[in-house]
C-alpha cells in the first residue's frame, strides 16, 4: 500500500490573492506581496502557489475556537466548562445573532477559499508548462484538487447556513449583488465538483495533504448521506442517495489505500502523523513559517483544571487547560466502559504528580497508620489526581475518598449524611485526549502542531453502515459497524486499564477478548443501554439514534457532532434531551444566522438593501 510521503507546503508558499482573494494572515513579507500581479497566476509557478494557497482555509476549523463553537457546543455530547468562550453557541441565547464574530469569520474564510478555487479553475486550462501542465489530463488533476476544495467549502457553508450564494466564477473587482441559491442547487453543485474530483484525482499524491480520489469519494458518500437523510428539510434528496452513499464509501474502504489502525489509541499518537487511517487532513507543524498565524489550537479546549491540584503544576504533557468543553453525562454513559476500549482510550482520568512542593501530608484523621502522620501522601511520579466514572449504584463514600492518598473526583459519591452527590463539575471532568499536543515548546504555547483530521476510515465505515441501514439492510449495516467494534474491543492478551477492575467490575489480570460483549446484533435496537430518547419508538427511528450513538463512541470530540445532528434532523430533540444547558434551543437554531456584515454590503438595483430586504435575506429566527 502506497502512502503519501511529503507534506504539502501550503502556508510557506501562500501568496496574496488579488481581486478580493484574502491574504494569508500576517506571515507574509510586505516586499513579497508588493511584487505580485494577476499575471503571476497565469504561469505554472504562480498557479502552483495558488493551488497550495487554496488549501489554507481548511485550517480554520482547527486554528480558532470555531472548532468547538460550531461543532461541539449546543449538542448532546459536550457542553461548556468553567471558562466558556462564546458559550452562546451552547446555551442558544440572544447573543447568538447575525453580528456574532465567529459567524462572520467562518463565512468569510470559506468564501475566501472558494474564490481561490474559482480563480485556479478558470486559469488552469490556459497555462502552458511542464509536468502536469503539459496535458489536459494533468491539468484536470489540478482542477480536480480545486473542485474538491470548492465542494468541501460549500459543504461546510450549506450545512451551517442553508441557502447561500453559489459563486462558481472568481470575484474580479467589487461585487455587490448577491443572491442566496436554494439548498438543493447548492448540493447539486457540490456533488458535481466532487464527482469531477473523484474521476480525475489519483489514489495517492506525492505531497501529503493534497486531495486524493479517496478523499473525494469519502465526501461524496457523506454528501449523499446528508442530502438523503432529509425528511422535513428540502435538500434536493433523491431515492438513490443512500445507494450512492454506500457505493462511494465502500469504494474508499475497498481501495486498499487506507486501513484501520489496529489499536484505537494509535490514532491519537502525535507521532503517527500520517496514519494509514487518515483520508483527508489539514497540516500543521512546529516550523513557525509553516505553522501559520495560530497553529492548531484544539489541544487547549477539552482539558480539565488539573494545575491547581495538590501535587500538580502545569506542564507540556498535560496541556494548557482552557476548560472550554466538557463531556455530558450522555457521553460518559453511551459507552460500554467495561468492554469498549474506546472510552478509556479517548479520555484521560489520571494525573501523575509533577510538583513536590504541593504534595499534601497525611493527617491523623485519615492516615493509614499514625507513623505516617505528617509524611507526604505520595511522591513525584505517583498518582496525584484520579477521576472515577462510576454510577449511582457504585458511588464512593466521602470517607473512602478522604482515606485515598491522591485526590479523587468521583462522578457519584455519598456525603457524610448518605446523600448522593456528583463530584464532577465544569472545571473537573474527564479530559478528551485526542487533541493533546505534547510537542509544544513550553507550557503556555497555544500554537499546536498536530494535524487536523477531517476524514478517517473509521467514519467511512459508519457512513456506509448508516446508508445500508436506511435502505433497510440492517444485517449489512451491523456487519460494517462490527468491523469497528472488533477494533474497539480489548484484544486477547491486551492489558486492560486499572479501571477495568477498580471501577468497571472486571477481574484483575483478565486479558481475554471483549468482542463478544460488544458485538452488534439486532437486539441493539431494544437495548436500554443505548439511551434511546422517548421519541425513538420505531425500528427506523432507533436505527438512526443507534448510528448517532456509534458516531459518538467512535468520533467523540472530532468536530462532526453539530452537523451530524442537523443532518439527521435530531438536533433539537437530542440537545434538549441530553444537554441540560441547551434548553433554550429552538427549531430555527438548526441554521446559523447569515452574517450582518454580509447583508450590509449587498446592493439591489444600485442601492443598499432596506431593513425589510435584509430581514428577508436572513435565516428565520434571527
Amino acid at each position: 500500500m502506497k502512502r503519501n510521503t511529503h507534506n504539502i507546503k501550503k502556508l510557506g508558499a501562500c501568496l496574496l490573492m488579488l481581486m478580493t482573494l484574502g491574504s494569508c494572515e500576517d506571515y507574509l513579507e510586505e516586499t513579497q506581496v508588493a511584487t505580485l500581479t494577476y499575471d503571476h497566476y497565469t504561469t505554472q509557478a504562480g498557479m502552483e502557489d495558488l493551488v497550495r494557497a487554496a488549501y489554507e482555509k481548511t485550517r480554520i476549523k482547527y486554528e480558532r475556537g470555531s472548532s468547538f463553537m460550531f461543532f461541539n457546543y449546543g449538542v448532546d455530547t459536550y457542553t461548556h466548562g468553567d471558562q466558556p468562550s462564546e458559550y452562546r453557541y451552547n446555551v442558544y441565547n440572544s447573543d447568538l445573532n447575525s453580528s456574532e464574530g465567529t459567524v462572520n469569520q467562518m463565512w468569510t474564510d470559506w468564501y475566501d477559499g472558494i474564490n481561490r478555487c474559482n480563480l485556479g479553475i478558470k486559469l488552469i486550462p490556459g497555462i502552458e508548462g511542464t509536468g502536469l501542465y503539459r496535458t489536459e489530463e494533468g491539468k484536470n488533476q489540478r482542477i480536480a484538487e480545486l473542485r474538491f476544495l470548492r465542494g468541501f467549502y460549500y459543504f461546510g457553508l450549506v450545512q451551517q447556513f442553508g441557502a447561500v450564494p453559489l459563486l462558481l466564477e472568481p470575484s474580479e473587482g467589487v461585487k455587490l449583488e448577491f443572491t442566496r441559491t436554494p439548498v438543493p442547487a447548492v448540493y447539486e453543485a457540490i456533488i458535481n465538483d466532487l464527482r469531477f474530483a473523484a474521476e480525475h484525482l489519483p489514489l495517492n499524491q506525492s505531497d501529503y495533504g493534497r486531495a486524493t480520489k479517496g478523499a473525494a469519494e469519502h465526501y461524496l458518500a457523506k454528501v449523499y448521506l446528508t442530502r438523503g437523510s432529509a425528511v422535513e428539510d428540502e435538500r434536493g434528496q433523491k431515492p438513490t442517495d443512500m445507494d450512492s452513499a454506500a457505493y462511494y464509501a465502500e469504494s474508499v474502504i475497498n481501495s486498499g489505500v487506507y486501513q484501520l489502525e489496529q489499536d484505537f489509541a494509535d490514532l491519537w499518537d502525535i507521532n503517527n502523523r500520517q496514519s494509514v487511517e487518515t483520508v483527508f487532513s489539514t497540516q500543521f507543524n512546529s516550523d513557525p513559517i509553516q505553522q501559520g498565524a495560530r497553529g492548531n489550537w484544539t489541544h487547549l479546549y477539552f482539558i480539565m483544571y488539573y494545575d491547581n491540584e495538590p501535587g500538580m503544576k502545569r506542564d507540556v504533557l498535560n496541556g494548557r487547560p482552557y476548560r472550554r468543553v466538557k463531556p455530558t453525562d450522555y457521553t460518559l454513559d453511551v459507552f460500554d466502559r467495561k468492554n469498549d476500549s474506546r472510552f478509556y482510550k479517548s479520555f484521560k482520568l489520571a494525573y501523575i504528580s509533577n510538583n513536590a512542593a504541593s504534595i499534601p501530608s497525611w493527617t491523623s484523621q485519615y492516615a493509614p497508620s499514625q507513623d505516617l502522620v505528617g509524611q507526604p501522601k505520595y511522591e513525584v511520579g505517583d498518582t496525584a489526581v484520579y477521576l472515577v466514572v462510576n454510577t449511582p449504584e457504585t458511588a464512593l463514600t466521602q470517607e473512602e475518598i478522604n482515606r485515598t492518598p491522591y485526590k479523587v473526583y468521583a462522578r457519584y459519591y455519598t456525603d457524610a449524611s448518605g446523600n448522593l452527590q456528583q463530584g464532577f463539575s465544569r472545571g473537573k471532568f474527564p479530559t478528551l485526549l485526542k487533541h493533546l499536543d505534547p510537542l509544544r515548546p513550553d507550557i503556555n504555547e497555544r500554537k499546536g502542531s498536530r494535524d487536523g483530521v477531517y476524514a478517517r476510515l473509521g467514519e467511512t465505515y459508519l457512513i456506509a453502515a448508516e446508508a445500508y441501514g436506511r435502505m433497510g439492510n440492517l444485517a449489512k449495516a451491523f456487519e460494517l459497524v462490527n468491523v469497528l467494534r472488533q477494533r474497539a474491543a480489548y484484544k486477547a492478551g491486551e492489558q486492560k486499564p486499572a479501571q477495568y477492575w477498580q471501577v468497571e467490575g472486571g477481574a484483575k489480570g483478565d486479558q481475554s477478548s471483549t468482542y463478544e460483549a460488544i458485538m452488534v446484533t439486532d437486539d441493539v435496537l431494544s437495548d436500554p443501554g443505548e439511551l434511546y430518547p422517548p421519541t425513538a419508538s420505531s425500528t427506523e427511528q432507533r436505527f438512526i439514534h443507534f448510528m448517532l450513538n456509534e458516531r459518538a463512541r467512535e468520533l467523540s470530540g472530532e468536530f462532526h457532532r453539530w452537523e451530524d445532528l442537523v443532518r439527521t434532523e435530531l438536533l433539537i430533540d437530542r440537545a434538549r434531551h441530553f444537554n441540560q444547558d441547551a434548553v433554550n434551543i429552538q427549531d430555527y437554531h438548526k441554521l446559523r444566522p447569515i452574517p450582518q456584515s454580509h447583508l450590509d454590503r449587498i446592493y439591489r438595483d444600485g442601492a443598499p438593501l432596506t431593513p425589510d430586504a435584509k430581514a428577508a435575506e436572513q435565516n428565520p429566527g434571527y
